[in-house]
């Protein structure tokens, strides 16, 4: 079983199956969002680039049925996190980040600690000597960090994502795994909740001081990822669903959330 599997298994226990219906999905530029019937709300990465959206015909058969999601079952759209098509991981995995919110609204964070308004770098602990592996190319964190740690790779499937005068930073992604056996803290950012590779990652990163899961994204059930060596979990708490589902519908990033949501950090217990 893998995270994503795991994520969804351990949902469905802690939360008996209960009956949960799709409100609304957005599927913006940048985020996807849908809201549950219990009123909580989660985002994931929209995917881009995708080569199975070259033209409708071809891609339609696959896609998300649009017209037909609001309305179905919660766990039936969950289920969409472990499709092979990306567009329909998005779906599913901002339905599990509303089934999370709504669990750790009713149980808290077994093993951890949930902190409102801490951001993830700063809950990170960076130290002058640590060497930073940043999967996924974060420009915030990327300022933040590049003078402030002894070395940082950031890999990402775009190069031309990094500013020029970072580029030597850059590594691709079949470099993953090398980056983050060399590094002592690695942050990945939750849109490979979406673009898949999640235990791979986490594998090559077991041997780091510290692993820190980032982003919007990154707003799941927290066990799971505990078990899998996930020191922090740095997402956010929709707080204004109808406005996060506007933000997302018109194109907005993350940048835009914080009229919607606040940023959570998860902590796992020593």
């Amino acid at each position: 079983m893998d995270g994503v599997e795991h994520w969804l298994a351990d949902l469905e226990r802690i939360l008996q199956g209960t009956p949960e219906t799709v409100m609304d999905v957005r599927i913006g530029v940048f985020y996807t969002a849908a809201r549950i019937s219990s009123g909580h709300t989660g985002v994931a990465f929209t995917p881009r680039g995708l080569t199975d959206t070259v033209c409708c015909p071809r891609s339609a058969a696959a896609a998300p049925a649009a017209g037909h999601l609001a309305g179905q079952d919660a766990w039936t759209l969950a289920r969409y996190a472990l499709s092979p098509v990306s567009l329909k991981r998005a779906v599913g995995v901002a339905v599990l980040n509303a089934l999370s919110a709504q669990a750790m609204g009713r149980y808290g964070v077994p093993g951890g600690q949930l902190i409102a308004g801490l951001d993830a770098l700063e809950a990170a602990g960076v130290r002058p000597e640590d060497r930073v592996a940043l999967i996924g190319a974060f420009s915030p964190f990327i300022k933040a960090l590049k003078d402030r740690a002894a070395a940082l790779w950031v890999v990402d499937k775009h190069r031309d994502a990094l500013k020029p005068d970072e580029a030597s930073l850059w590594r691709s992604p079949e470099q993953a795994a090398e980056v983050l056996s060399q590094g002592t803290v690695a942050i990945i950012t939750g849109s490979v909740l979406v673009e898949g590779g999640i235990d791979a990652l986490l594998q090559a990163a077991s041997k780091t001081r510290k692993v820190v899961l980032a982003g919007p994204t990154a707003s799941p059930w927290p066990p799971p990822f505990f078990q899998r060596g996930v020191h922090l979990l740095g997402g956010i708490r929709v707080l204004d669903a109808p406005k996060m589902l506007q933000l997302v519908s018109e194109g907005g990033s993350g940048y835009f959330f914080e009229s919607a949501a606040e940023k959570i950090c998860v902590i796992r217990e020593a």
